[in-house]
């Protein structure tokens, strides 16, 4: 556990340090939710209606820019290989790298999306259901997107690769993350079943994303 900590912190301290986790994509989050007023223009009610969608939208394609810095930096100076020789599981190692990521690039997502929610002309209870269903549902996007970062970190210009991987993966979390957060603001009632399958696709992406991310580097180093 100790060696767990220590390498999330570290992963944190250099993903703030360099400016490459939360502080890219978060400008990246605010470029598109300002932009999208401009596009869809002056109808507050239409905005307001998609809000939820733009904000979803915004977080993956935030979510995706960061996700090549995952196990990239760490195979180019070598402490990759350092930490698939360790004596702590690879699968563990995984997986305290994707929490140190979505710490570091997730979580000010989450954090910025009252402040963006005001310019998509979404009420509080709006945003607090939209800021609810991303701090579910980012954790999904994180462990799911570790695998293609994992499948693409050994191949030259692995970047397009990694959309390719991860998109299709992200299409059910984006589903249910905008119709959670539609259902909260338009029928309350309806917010616990699509919100429930939120959270299984996070726990279940917690289960199978640094299993699946550890073979293809294990197969990938070889």
């Amino acid at each position: 556990m100790t060696a767990l900590g220590a390498l999330i912190r570290r992963d944190i301290r250099i993903a703030l340090r360099v400016g490459g986790g939360a502080l890219i994509g978060v400008l990246f989050f605010l470029t598109v939710v300002v932009l999208m007023p401009f596009a869809i223009g002056p109808d507050l009610a239409l905005l307001k209606r998609l809000g939820p969608a733009i904000l979803w939208l915004g977080a993956l394609l935030a979510s995706l820019l960061t996700l090549d810095r995952l196990f990239t930096a760490d195979h180019d100076d070598g402490s990759l290989d350092l930490i698939t020789m360790s004596r702590t599981p690879l699968e563990l190692s995984c997986a305290a790298k994707a929490l140190a990521h979505w710490i570091a690039a997730g979580l000010p997502l989450v954090i910025a999306t009252p402040v963006l929610g005001l310019l998509l002309n979404l009420d509080a209870n709006a945003t607090a259901a939209v800021a609810l269903t991303l701090l579910a549902g980012t954790p999904a996007l994180t462990f799911t997107g570790m695998i293609g970062a994992a499948l693409a970190v050994t191949l030259h210009r692995g970047g397009l690769l990694l959309a390719v991987l991860v998109l299709p993966l992200s299409i059910p979390v984006l589903i249910f993350g905008v119709a959670a957060s539609e259902a909260a603001i338009t029928e309350p009632s309806l917010f616990g079943a699509p919100f429930s399958i939120l959270c299984a696709l996070s726990l279940l992406g917690l289960v199978i994303g640094p299993y699946a991310a550890a073979a293809s580097l294990r197969h990938g180093l070889d």
